[in-house]
């Protein structure tokens, strides 16, 4: 079966997937736990100077992550939709003249959020599809994810 359908990214995806990359790393998940710590002291030992660190330790990662998909966001890649097209074989993406292909068995992982589902093409690499975007082709691509990778590499929630 192909599918095919067209995804834009804008700074709100670019946020969803860098939340959801960064705070189930471990990088991620020690400070979220440090500044839930600053917090807790505060509460157990009183010292203010606990509070402001914990405070700044949670607040400062959201908005760093924010700022980056900001940032990301006007990339002039993102300026016109992709192109996504699933075969038997792979996952072509395309905007304008530029063509990729990605073979299934290449494809690290698929994860999804709220308001994406993302397919990993390494560690760090990925393609979002939005929900919105997908429509009433979501069911399908996650079909199509479901059956061409690993049962152990997929975890996507409806």
């Amino acid at each position: 079966m192909e599918l095919e359908f067209d995804v834009r990214v804008n700074a709100g995806v670019l946020y969803d997937y860098l939340l959801r990359h960064t705070y189930t790393g471990s990088a991620g998940i020690l400070g979220a736990a440090a500044g839930a710590l600053g917090v807790v002291a505060f509460f157990l030992k009183g010292y203010p100077l606990y509070l402001i660190l914990g405070l700044a330790i949670l607040i400062y990662q959201p908005a760093a992550l924010y700022l980056r998909a900001r940032r990301q966001a006007l990339n002039p890649v993102f300026k016109e939709p992709l192109h996504y097209r699933m075969t038997e074989e792979g996952v072509f993406v395309s905007q304008g003249e530029t063509q990729q292909f990605q073979k299934w068995e290449d494809m690290y992982k698929a994860v999804s959020t709220g308001r994406s589902l993302i397919l990993y093409t390494s560690r760090v690499n990925a393609c979002i599809f939005p929900r919105s975007d997908l429509g009433e082709k979501q069911v399908d691509v996650i079909a199509a994810i479901s059956q061409h990778m690993k049962p152990g590499r997929v975890q996507i929630r409806m």
